[in-house]
């Protein structure tokens, strides 16, 4: 019989984290139906001479959960190898929801992951109130790569108990008793699992914490009882121990978490990161999940191949000089006009002697981290840096703005001021919060190389006037596995990591790996010329919303079930993907 495709000529890894090996590919029927000479023909034929082969990447924490109901191609995760997302992260989403609730969860959505409430409204396509009736929604739209869903303890909690939920009065045991019959409902429908979001620094777009935020130990262990008798799903926690309140509270807090995953008893994971204020945090993270491990709890820390950072500019959602009311005064004009305002040396000088106002506060979606920073801006411009056209995430010390502005004898704001406006105010300032206490990644290879991480935290869909992690795959195949002079990770563990790690998590038995019978989820990528481009902000949400995309060059092709949705570093016409049902 003849193949659908053919892959002819590639160096194949095959997500187990073996030695590659060199053999054709040949996919029927959206499956892999034969690896090595693959003698028969093909109605297509993918070169991969000079090319590593590897199975589609899948993408454990991602927000694409508005998205998925307008848009069908699902960028930029598709532009960098990601065949599969995992939705419904960190607590927030859009099921279950009655009509009455639709701008809840829209303000919500907006505070925590930073996308425009504009395009949310005008973009979401609502049709369901059921987590059910949201996944068939999903499921009837086509789109390019595939994706799964979490119920996200939000939604649940203002479904269950109304205004009480935003409230943040405690729950009662009707309440818990409802929040887990609606886990138990998507759950059956076959969610991937349930998530839940416990930080100070996720606030509505009204600048209220998140309704679950502060949710008991009793409602977190009643709801996950909702895994008991299933053998599928996975539970997933953002938290940052109450850092910004007095007080030592880790310990604390992990207990509740602790009592959480064991009361759901499947497999679970945290978010990892080092924290500037808590530089030691991460440690004890790691050795609390050891030690769950070692009494058989399956808990991994989910880790990100390089720092949780923002971009700072003016076309992005903060910057130095979004608290001096001059500078307030003229934000909402267009960005040319704003520039050639900035450029008037009176307005200059009116400006950068003017006292930052407060941002963060009742009625806004501004974390209180914003108006610390802003306040010691002196400080935390030598954590600022040109990204440059060829991104570099890794600089030293020496490199940062602050830097740079003792050298040019002028103070942080006026060097911040003169960057904003280079490349007529389209350049960017990148702004590595955690993981870059000490200037470099060492502690992250060691996050990354510990047995119990996998990666994740690339917020796709999220945060998209601020950051652009959809392109972590794309980062540890080329920084780490080749560009990094010291320290670099194997090729084989890094595809390991993007692949079988993740797949084996979520209890994906039909991708991940490279095998005959497997779904034909394959990249075909130039590995020695794979290069990320500088981030770029476009305007193509709903109702003109902005977000910003990182150019990439390498993929020669990304398959999902057989079908090309990647040539040559371009998106296809081809929508093979579909919602993923653990079921």
């Amino acid at each position: 019989m003849s193949f659908d495709v053919k892959i002819t000529g590639g160096l194949l890894y095959d997500g187990d984290g073996g030695a590659p090996v060199r053999a054709d590919i040949g996919v029927r029927e959206g499956r892999i139906a034969e690896i090595g000479a693959c003698a028969a023909a093909a109605d297509r034929v993918i070169d991969a001479d000079g090319a590593i082969v590897a199975p589609g990447f899948i993408d454990l924490h991602t927000h694409y959960d508005g998205q998925a109901s307008w848009d069908e191609e699902l960028k930029p995760s598709v532009n960098h190898g990601v065949t599969t997302v995992l939705m419904g992260n960190c607590g927030v989403g859009f099921a279950p929801v009655r009509k009455t609730d639709h701008d809840r969860l829209i303000r919500l959505m907006e505070g925590v992951e930073d996308i425009p409430g504009t395009a949310l409204h005008e973009g979401l396509r609502w049709g369901w109130e059921s987590f059910a009736e949201y996944m068939d929604a999903l499921d009837a739209m086509p789109h390019t790569i595939d994706f799964a869903v979490m119920a996200p303890h939000d939604p649940v909690r203002v479904y269950a108990m109304g205004e009480r939920a935003s409230a943040f009065e405690p729950s009662t045991d009707d309440d818990i008793a409802m929040m887990r019959a609606l886990v138990s409902e998507a759950l059956d429908a076959g969610a991937a699992g349930f998530s839940i979001g416990r930080t100070d620094v996720h606030r509505t777009a009204d600048g209220d914490w998140t309704p679950s935020a502060e949710a008991s130990v009793k409602e977190l262990t009643g709801v996950a009882e909702a895994f008991r008798g299933r053998d599928r799903g996975v539970m997933q926690i953002v938290c940052d121990f109450n850092l910004e309140r007095e007080g030592d509270q880790f310990d604390e807090e992990f207990a509740v978490i602790e009592a959480f995953v064991r009361a759901g008893g499947r497999p679970a994971s945290i978010s990892l990161m080092q924290r500037d204020m808590a530089p030691d945090q991460w440690r004890r993270i790691l050795r609390s999940t050891e030690r769950l491990n070692a009494d058989g709890v399956d808990f991994r820390v989910q880790v990100a191949p390089r720092a949780i950072g923002v971009f700072n500019g003016l076309q992005c959602t903060f910057h130095p000089l979004m608290a001096q009311p001059s500078y307030i005064a003229i934000k909402d004009r267009p960005l040319a006009e704003r520039v050639a305002i900035m450029r008037d040396p009176s307005f200059r000088e009116k400006c950068l002697a003017e006292t930052p106002v407060r941002l963060a506060g009742e009625g806004s979606s501004v974390p209180p981290i914003a108006d610390t920073m802003i306040a010691a801006i002196e400080l935390v411009a030598n954590k600022l840096f040109r990204l440059g056209e060829t991104p570099d995430y890794e600089q030293p010390a020496a490199q940062s703005l602050g830097e740079e502005a003792r050298r040019d004898g002028v103070c942080a704001m006026e060097k911040l001021y003169d960057v904003m406006l280079e490349r007529d105010g389209r350049q960017l300032i990148y702004f590595p919060i955690y993981n870059y206490t000490e200037f470099n990644y060492e502690n992250v290879r060691t996050m990354l190389t510990h047995p119990n991480a996998m990666l994740g935290l690339s917020d796709g869909g999220a945060h998209v006037g601020t950051i652009c992690d959809a392109s972590f795959p794309t980062y540890l195949l080329s920084h780490w596995c080749r560009d990094r002079d010291h320290g670099q990770i194997p090729l084989a563990r890094a595809i390991r990591m993007l692949t079988a790690d993740a797949a084996d998590y979520l209890g994906l038995a039909d991708r991940g790996r490279l095998t005959v019978g497997a779904r034909a989820d394959i990249n075909v990528i130039d590995h020695d010329t794979l290069r990320l481009g500088a981030p770029e902000m476009i305007r193509d949400l709903p109702a003109g919303g902005q977000r910003l995309v990182q150019p990439v060059s390498g993929y020669r092709a990304t398959l999902v079930a057989g079908a090309p949705v990647i040539v040559n570093d371009q998106v296809t016409d081809a929508r093979p993907g579909r919602l993923v049902r653990f079921n």
